[in-house]
């Protein structure tokens, strides 16, 4: 009886196997190659085996309807996130996948023509898969449907969605921007919008994210504290470190710190995150002297190893707009060989003591320094190629 009952399961599963979709496995290059013969779309479940959605799925895409569809449609295939092959494919294309499962749609050239974050139903997946055949439907549209003024509430965060997909940040804050004006403060913590603020905004100028900052007390109550900071958190790191990011004025990067402290991050880990920023805000505008003092501060107030005098060495020798911070990079410099390191780092170093005394004027300084990184260089068998170009431009 235990016997007869295996096959029965085994058959069963066998079948429902068949009768749903087809998935190939086969690497996405090999797919790609299958649909073009076929002349077919491809569809790509994008899943983790740890993720339990993914998983409540699994018997949704079995079913025959879904099957006969998708069959006779596409060809298909699913990508764990987790593999290497699947972030190299993804990185090719420019995608990133914010959530999941993620239904993808190509054509045969591998280019992105819908999305789906789906329920779990089959009409929801048939439904998905229909829209993804209709040129007019398709998530490829949604960019000159916003330019000709599409402003509808669903229609704002599925393109917000579909910019995070594509890494199109700017169409994403637009039009996350717009979802917010279009939307009543009094809807703002409602899980709606706490799922747009977790999955969709992505600067913290957004109305959403600021009068979160206002109301944190409303977002902790009922989706706990630490829920709370840790999508604040990366809604601000976000900002910080996006490529409009890298132009931030100084007040700004300043604000910045000032919110990671508000929502509970400590103010010194808070100093840590906006040091860089807070530097290079300060190369912009030509305040070298104040890129130093607060770069020094930070070098007092840590112990800080050789490797990192190396970087800011380098980072004030590459990008001070003038000499002021000449003096400073040589007493960080100096602070490194105190600590005794090995050859190649102390080439290093000397090699960054000549620039900083280059910069400072001190001509026959570099020049002693210079010759020192040459030397250590040298026994240390290191490419010497920019030694010599040192000791040229100090000639």
């Amino acid at each position: 009886m235990k016997n007869i009952l295996l096959l029965v399961l085994v058959a069963t599963s066998a079948l429902a196997q068949k009768a749903g979709i087809q998935f190939r496995q086969a690497p996405i290059e090999t797919v790609f190659q299958e649909a073009r013969r076929a002349g077919k779309p491809i569809f790509v479940e994008i899943y983790s085996p740890t993720c339990h959605v993914c998983e409540s799925f699994i018997p949704t895409l079995a079913d025959s309807r879904v099957g006969k569809f998708y069959n006779a449609k596409f060809i298909s295939t699913k990508l764990d996130i987790g593999q290497p092959a699947t972030r190299n494919f993804l990185d090719s294309r420019r995608l990133l996948v914010p959530s999941l499962p993620m239904f993808l749609y190509f054509d045969p050239q591998q280019n992105l023509v819908h999305f789906a974050l789906s329920n779990n139903s089959t009409d929801e997946v048939i439904r998905h898969g229909t829209n993804a055949l209709e040129p007019q439907a398709r998530s490829q549209t949604m960019k000159s449907r916003y330019q000709q003024g599409e402003r509808s509430p669903n229609f704002l965060i599925d393109y917000a969605m579909y910019s995070r997909i594509t890494r199109d940040t700017t169409a994403n804050i637009a039009a996350m921007n717009d979802y917010a004006k279009k939307t009543s403060p009094a809807t703002y913590t409602n899980q709606t919008n706490w799922l747009a603020m977790q999955k969709l905004i992505l600067d913290s100028e957004n109305p959403m994210f600021q009068y979160m900052l206002s109301h944190l007390d409303a977002y902790r109550k009922p989706y706990g504290a630490e829920q709370t900071q840790k999508v604040a958190e990366n809604i601000l790191m976000s900002s910080l470190f996006s490529g409009r990011g890298e132009q931030f004025p100084i007040a700004k990067i300043l604000q910045i710190r000032q919110d990671l402290t508000k929502i509970g991050i400590d103010a010194k880990v808070a100093a840590n995150r906006t040091l860089l920023p807070e530097v290079k805000a300060y190369f912009r505008a030509h305040q070298t002297a104040k890129a130093v003092e607060r770069m020094d501060n930070q070098v007092n107030s840590n112990q800080m190893s050789v490797l990192e005098y190396l970087y800011i060495s380098r980072l004030f020798n590459r990008n001070s707009p003038d000499a002021v911070a000449a003096p400073t990079v040589t007493k960080w410099v100096n602070k490194a060989l105190a600590l005794k390191p090995g050859p190649k780092e102390q080439a290093d170093l000397y090699y960054e003591l000549a620039e900083a005394y280059r910069q400072g004027g001190k001509n026959g300084d570099a020049q002693k320094a210079a010759q020192k990184s040459m030397e250590l260089a040298q026994s240390s068998r290191l490419d010497t190629r920019r030694n010599v170009e040192q000791m040229g431009k100090l000639k």
